[in-house]
């Protein structure tokens, strides 16, 4: 049997990163990226005896919000629990965690594949520690060593918990982009994978199509990229597809992805919650989430992507795939609504188009792309030169080198248009003189044309257009040409 005679059930377990300024339980700096090792430590993160860890107000407020964003429900009572396991970057022997009474419960994440919706379930949302890092090396005798880095230790971790509702890599990558989007519109996190803030856990499993019982479990972990995770998901759900058409057994246990390789290779067995031996954290109270801190939490939240994609829709007249990458992110939508107020009435479906043409392709020229609120480009001189291109003061050639300019410089596009001799050669006599000059100097395409070539024509136009430095609208300038060419 191949994989086709399976199906797959995944469920992720993907961690963020929280953007707090302070750790999880101590006052360090939380954020230690390119930072000297073991700079940004304490007693507390160190797990050294006698010293007692103190809640992070603000971590608590960012998970109750991506809570309510994913549309759990938030327990009146919640507690954290000491999980113990015995590995050497958990400085303490046991990581602060919460267990059978988390922050958040249920909700969902609505997907969107191949133009199909679908709602991910989720079992919950909690709030843990994240442990120090290992940094492995090798010396070059064979004998390798690990080195430990506490800095990591002690950062606020949110780990969102999916029920096991995704059939497929394809769903698994599509849960996490909008994830990924919509902790971004919330700005708890930067939820950048590169730097590990944003950072997932799959757990896989097949079963012969038709049947509901679920197959042994394998956790992987290691992926910090979509494509890893695309990757090791298909690699995995093939794995064991094999070992079970061959008369074998899948393993629960806990695999590795290896990114050079695109295979997954056990680590270790797959531990049940009893292993983990959960106890109540005894140097932390409960913590008591009254319903009208949660009202006020919710009334801050903003409009989320799939809301806002459905008003720009039907505010500003925008078709599905225009809407979706305009809310892509809260900034780009900001900055389209920004110039949306500004732009004479009936063309913001033209200034969608400029977003998400030129202006974009500028913003991507560098080595990472950029919103536009980090570069001299205003929404509202976006809006201007919208305006003075549908207006017909200048032409579309020459609003992209307008905007070149504007995007360079900071200055408004009617203030370049003005210094630069930039608007549309709209006089019928002037574009009429330059007509005929471009004819009186291309005898061989006028010829052509009297010989039936069509497209000696467009030849003219462009040395029209070039004499005119774009200023000329192509179409004005071909009747012009005609005119004399048949006269």
């Amino acid at each position: 049997m191949t994989a086709t005679a399976y199906e797959t059930v995944i469920g992720l377990e993907t961690h963020v990163q929280l953007n707090t300024r302070s750790k999880m339980f101590c006052a360090c700096e939380r954020d230690y990226f390119d930072t000297e090792p073991n700079t940004h430590v304490c007693p507390v993160c160190l797990g050294m005896p006698g010293v007692l860890p103190v809640i992070n107000a603000q971590a608590v407020t960012f998970t109750i919000l991506t809570g309510l964003a994913l549309g759990c429900a938030i327990p009146r009572r919640s507690k954290f629990d000491r999980k113990n396991y015995p590995y050497p970057d958990l400085m303490k022997g046991y990581q602060i965690s919460q267990y059978d009474q988390p922050l958040c419960t249920g909700g969902g994440l609505e997907i969107q594949l191949a133009g199909e919706r679908r709602l991910v379930h989720l079992e919950r949302v909690h709030l843990e520690e994240d442990t120090a890092r290992l940094l492995h090396r090798d010396d070059g005798s064979g004998e390798g060593y690990s080195l430990m880095d506490v800095n990591r230790a002690g950062v606020p971790l949110m780990e969102i918990v999916t029920k096991p509702d995704m059939r497929s890599a394809a769903e698994a990558v599509a849960y996490m982009r909008k994830l990924r989007q919509t902790l971004r519109y919330i700005c708890v996190s930067d939820v950048d994978m590169e730097k590990g803030s944003f950072r997932c856990d799959a757990n896989v499993s097949i079963r012969p199509v038709g049947t509901d019982r679920l197959g042994a479990k394998v956790e992987v972990k290691n992926m910090n990229s979509f494509r890893a995770v695309q990757r090791a998901i298909e690699f995995e759900v093939e794995r064991q597809a094999r070992m079970l058409a061959s008369g074998g057994s899948v393993a629960q246990e806990t695999r590795g992805y290896v990114d050079a390789t695109g295979e997954t290779v056990s680590q270790r067995s797959k531990e049940e919650a009893h292993d983990y031996r959960y106890f109540p954290e005894p140097d932390l109270p409960p913590l008591e989430c009254m319903p009208e801190l949660v009202e006020a939490l919710r009334a801050r939240l903003p409009e989320l992507p799939d809301a806002k994609r459905a008003r720009f829709e039907r505010e500003y007249a925008l078709g599905a795939e225009e809407a979706r990458a305009l809310t892509e992110t809260r900034e780009r939508a900001g900055a389209f609504e920004a110039a949306a107020r500004a732009v004479k009435p009936g063309r913001t479906r033209a200034l969608a188009h400029w977003l998400l043409g030129d202006v974009a392709a500028l913003l991507n020229s560098g080595p990472g792309s950029v919103e536009l609120a980090a570069t001299p480009l205003t929404p509202e001189h976006l809006a201007q030169l919208v305006d003075l291109v549908e207006d017909g003061a200048i032409t579309a050639a020459t609003g992209k080198q307008v905007l070149e300019a504007a995007f360079a410089s900071g200055d408004s596009p009617s203030a370049i248009v003005e210094a630069g001799g930039l608007g549309q050669v709209r006089d019928e006599g002037e574009l009429a003189r330059i007509a005929q000059a471009v004819l009186n100097a291309n005898p061989r395409a006028v010829a052509d044309f009297h010989g039936g070539k069509e497209s000696a024509l467009q030849f003219l136009v462009g040395q029209v257009m070039r004499q005119t430095r774009g200023r000329s609208d192509p179409l004005s300038a071909a009747q012009a040409l005609r005119r004399l060419l048949v006269a």
